[in-house]
């Protein structure tokens, strides 16, 4: 067994502190708002988002579809779980592939002011068309209108385009920590230490 350390930083929005423009979408894709009868379709999406990333390392939930039903499932169960702050995005399709849910985010309640932010995840062929940018948005709208002041997210540090990304939308790093992962066979190493 080895051990490894991944880098993580916790970002903070503050609705207090800035604004949230418009979530847009390009043109074919279109926003599905949660429903219960989703859940599962949330758990693929997510599968086909992170099985190949840095963060499936980091989260074993992340590695096999059956670990992604059991999030969604968690996360759905929460007691604070935000609906309005829970979306797919649907791309339309074209004369080569028929219509797929191809993005997913979820919204839970941390407390009575402070929303979190869980999985943003775009499928790779639907990357670089700003639907994560899109997703981040559309779920602040959701927390904002759930009534929360603040809106959390803790993001692999290694993952610079998703630290720049929230960035650019207004989050700021307030803090930092480590996430254990020990494996078999690994080499120890520090994850995304700078």
């Amino acid at each position: 067994m080895s051990t490894t350390y991944y880098k993580r930083y916790r970002m903070e929005f503050d609705f207090r502190k800035a604004t949230v423009p418009d979530p847009q979408l390009p043109d074919g894709y279109d926003w599905v708002p949660w429903q219960k009868a989703l859940g599962l379709v949330h758990a693929r999406v997510k599968y086909e988002c992170f099985q190949s990333e840095l963060d499936s390392h980091v989260f074993a939930s992340l590695r096999d579809l059956a670990g992604c039903e059991r999030l969604m499932g968690d996360i759905v169960a929460h007691e604070g779980f935000i609906r309005q702050a829970t979306w797919l995005v649907r791309f339309s399709g074209n004369e080569f592939h028929g219509p797929v849910m191809c993005a997913t985010i979820q919204g839970l309640r941390s407390n009575r002011w402070v929303g979190s932010i869980q999985n943003v995840g775009v499928i790779p062929e639907h990357r670089g068309l700003g639907l994560g940018k899109a997703l981040v948005l559309q779920a602040l709208e959701g927390f904002r209108s759930a009534g929360l002041h603040r809106v959390a997210l803790e993001v692999t540090a290694a993952n610079k385009p998703a630290v720049e990304l929230y960035r650019r939308l207004g989050f700021h790093h307030v803090s930092t920590n480590y996430r254990e992962v020990t494996t078999p066979g690994a080499v120890r190493e520090l994850a995304g230490a700078s």
